[in-house]
């Protein structure tokens, strides 16, 4: 039997990612293939009940399972680019302050550019989720740094992107126009780069921050089976 802990359903599997992305990457004789991702399930993609896909279940045990929370006061959380299913998760979390942020979505309660979040002062949140949003943009350290600015002391960022396990180095263009050349290259037509894991870690810690990951081993056996998560998932939690 299978789970998802974002909407808390039991059922036989879950669905397979569209072949959309198969199809666009065959056409364009893409060099890497989706299986050479460090976190996705395309077999096991999608939750039948929710939708939720494969990095929104591992993000929601990470709540279930690590997260700690304040004494004494609400649980501060940033959703950066919130994504629908995962967002409506945060917010059934009791006693919180939730904000969520996009320079575009309209799914947002702030319109803040990742790369300069003024908007929030230093030290404003417990938890940060921020997932898929490093490829989008043109400066990604200049992100980073900011990231790390509004983390409190003692709190943990989700800090996630697709991550290339056969990479060697960061493919990178953020001048790079031609949507073709984008889909071949960074893996979506609104990705400016495609990382290599061990550079994407070092940016991660040349930010400021303490960087865990957390892998299957890290929620016990059977954990990532019985959630559609592959054994070679990794979980970024960035510290402060």
């Amino acid at each position: 039997m299978r789970s998802c802990p974002v909407c808390s359903s039991d059922f036989a599997n879950f669905l397979p990612l569209t072949s959309q992305y198969f199809e666009m990457l065959n056409a364009l004789n893409a060099s890497y293939s989706l299986d050479d991702f460090e976190t996705l399930n395309t077999g096991q993609y999608a939750c039948p009940r929710c939708a939720a896909s494969d990095r929104d279940r591992l993000y929601a045990l990470f709540v279930k399972t690590f997260l700690t929370r304040p004494a004494g006061r609400p649980l501060r959380i940033l959703d950066i680019a919130p994504a629908p299913l995962l967002s409506q998760f945060l917010r059934s979390i009791p006693d919180i302050y939730y904000r969520s942020a996009d320079l575009f979505s309209p799914l947002a309660d702030d319109i803040v550019d990742i790369m300069d979040m003024q908007l929030y002062a230093d030290n404003s949140f417990d938890f940060i989720v921020c997932s898929h949003v490093l490829e989008h943009v043109p400066d990604d350290r200049k992100a980073i740094a900011e990231l790390y600015r509004v983390l409190d002391k003692n709190g943990v960022a989700i800090l996630m992107v697709p991550i290339l396990l056969t990479a060697e180095y960061t493919d990178e263009d953020p001048d790079e126009t031609d949507v073709n050349v984008r889909w071949a290259r960074f893996g979506q037509d609104d990705h400016v780069r495609m990382y290599a894991k061990q550079d994407y870690m070092a940016r991660i810690r040349d930010g400021g921050f303490e960087l865990l990951e957390l892998d299957a081993r890290s929620f016990g056996d059977g954990t990532f089976k019985q959630h559609g998560i592959t054994e070679q998932s990794v979980l970024y939690i960035g510290a402060k």
